[in-house]
């Protein structure tokens, strides 16, 4: 069954328009960062302020640590269709459905697969 060329194209396409769209966050993140001077640590605040700056600044930190994840996905498929295996499961080769595909273009595992990874994962926790 496979891709026909206009949905590859087409999921093509939203990976570039995400991946493009992560670059600018992420820039725009961390040109902010050198244009905030003085740092948010560097001014003398109450021991509560301290403790909600430090708060902001751990999220901010986690947000661009999922971005870069997002990013790193995107360029997994990116690659993929580069080398002629995208839209195969990662684990069991697979093909993965246009559905699952056109809702997440970085899905790099089937269905079956990621449910099975879940709930691994779950059972761990």
């Amino acid at each position: 069954m496979g891709l026909s060329p206009d949905q590859l194209a087409s999921l093509q396409a939203a990976l570039e328009q995400r991946k493009h769209a992560l670059l600018q966050q992420l820039a725009g993140r961390m040109d902010g960062e050198l244009a905030r001077v003085p740092a948010v640590e560097e001014i003398e605040t109450s021991p509560a302020d301290s403790a909600s700056n430090r708060t902001l600044n751990q999220l901010e930190m986690e947000a661009d640590e999922h971005k870069q994840a997002q990013l790193s996905s995107i360029r997994h498929a990116l690659a993929k269709i580069d080398d002629g295996s995208y839209g195969l499961c990662d684990n069991c080769g697979n093909e993965i459905p246009f559905s699952r595909l056109n809702a997440r273009p970085e899905a790099p595992l089937c269905i079956a697969c990621q449910t099975r990874l879940e709930k691994a994962t779950a059972a761990l926790r």
